[in-house]
């Protein structure tokens, strides 16, 4: 599994996302808490409820939400 961190502008860390070996991603913020997933076999990302909010890979706007 691949752990990539996400940091803001200022350098401050606000979360990770883990790359799983078959390309799905986790997106989870400072905290831990799952903020939504990547699933490649669909190619959409979800919300933590598992709800599509966008087609492909769109998990850098998971931190935005």
């Amino acid at each position: 599994m691949e752990k990539q961190t996400i940091k803001d502008f200022s350098g401050k860390i606000i979360g990770t996302i883990e790359t799983d070996a078959a390309g799905n991603k986790t997106v989870k913020a400072f905290s831990g808490k799952i903020l939504g997933y990547y699933k490649k076999s669909i190619d959409a990302t979800t919300n933590f409820t598992g709800r599509i909010i966008a087609r492909g890979d769109a998990t850098g706007m998971l931190f935005n939400m």
